[in-house]
């Protein structure tokens, strides 16, 4: 009987680890996938990282956000971290970039040999710095452990390196842009949001060989935002459901806490409801929404559908709700859209 036991725990132990370590699916051969690799907002739930999206190429990977939680999801799938080029900051509120510091150091772990570039608004350098503070003694204590034959370590592969994007003024629209980031065929543009008083907050736009995806970033209602992402194969847009948040905090002051009712109702003011999200999709005629940093996902008040209720009256529209994992293959030189799971 022991033996047995024995056997089956030994038969779980390989298949946990054949989970773990196994190969990713490949992404398509040219072109670009989406990876959701932490779709809550800032509350704690189970299964959710905090807000955090990866965009890959064929020569790297690319990060809008690293919330908390969302490291332990990218080595559980097995990216190849090594290869990770840019996190781009929408904005710089904890829980957008509470695991910067921990993406840096795992992806120079792996190999990555260059410096990472940590891109967004004002600001994001004193977010590089705090990090390559906090985290020297860990490369010196590694690099001293870990260096020895091929295996190299080097400290100067292992920090931030922050590029500050300032916008231009405004259009009338209230349209405003700046190339961020180009790689080859890639080109990342910053785009002007509204998430005040958080100021400046951006969007990223990822255009690579005629395919492209918009992830919105923190923001309320802001239609500059659809003008664009006009004719993008993917939105990517926050989404908190307003009634539940007034029904969350109504509970929360119910129960004493005068102090995180009043601030749960305060994000009222700064995010974007689903119905609104697909006004966005529509105004700007993407072929599919995701939304995404979904605040009330996880809790005892969230089903799907009293989430999203009302987001098909405006018309048709192609929405779904992400979930860790959920992943885009928008292949270059197709119209091909594909969604999968890690």
């Amino acid at each position: 009987m022991g033996a047995a036991i024995g056997a089956i725990g030994l038969a779980l132990a390989a298949d946990a680890a054949r989970a773990q370590f196994a190969t990713p699916p490949a992404p398509p051969t040219d072109g670009l996938r989406v990876i959701f690799c932490g779709t809550s907002g800032p509350l704690p739930v189970r299964d959710r990282a905090k807000a955090c999206v990866a965009v890959q190429t064929p020569d790297g990977l690319y990060f809008v956000d690293v919330g908390p939680e969302a490291t332990e999801n990218l080595i559980l799938w097995r990216l190849p971290l090594a290869q990770t080029r840019v996190v781009f900051l929408s904005h710089l509120h904890s829980d957008h970039i509470g695991e910067v510091g921990e993406l840096n150091l795992q992806s120079w772990v792996a190999g990555r040999p260059w410096p990472l570039a940590l891109v967004g608004p004002p600001g994001v350098e004193k977010v590089a710095a705090g990090f390559n503070e906090a985290y020297a003694p860990d490369h010196v204590f590694r690099r001293a452990h870990h260096e020895h034959g091929t295996v190299k370590l080097p400290i100067a592969a292992g920090l931030l390196k922050a590029k500050v994007i300032v916008l231009p003024k405004p259009s009338a629209s209230g349209l405003a842009t700046a190339v961020a980031w180009r790689d080859g065929p890639l080109t990342v543009t910053a785009i002007k949001v509204n998430h005040e008083p958080v100021t400046p907050a951006y969007a990223y736009r990822f255009d690579y060989k005629g395919r492209s995806v918009v992830i919105s970033g923190d923001t309320r209602k802001w239609p500059p935002l659809a003008e664009a992402a006009k004719g993008a194969d993917l939105l990517v847009h926050e989404a908190q459901n307003a009634d539940m948040t007034r029904q969350f905090a109504a509970m929360l002051g119910r129960m004493g806490n005068a102090r995180m009712a009043s601030i749960m109702t305060d994000t009222l003011s700064y995010h974007t409801t689903p119905v609104e999200a697909g006004e966005i999709a529509r105004a700007a005629g993407v072929k599919r929404l995701v939304l995404y940093h979904l605040t009330q996902a996880g809790l005892p008040m969230f089903t799907p559908e009293a989430f999203t209720r009302g987001i098909d009256a405006g018309g048709p529209l192609d929405w779904r709700l992400s979930k860790d994992g959920m992943t885009v293959d928008l292949p270059a030189g197709s119209d091909e859209i594909r969604f999968g799971q890690y």
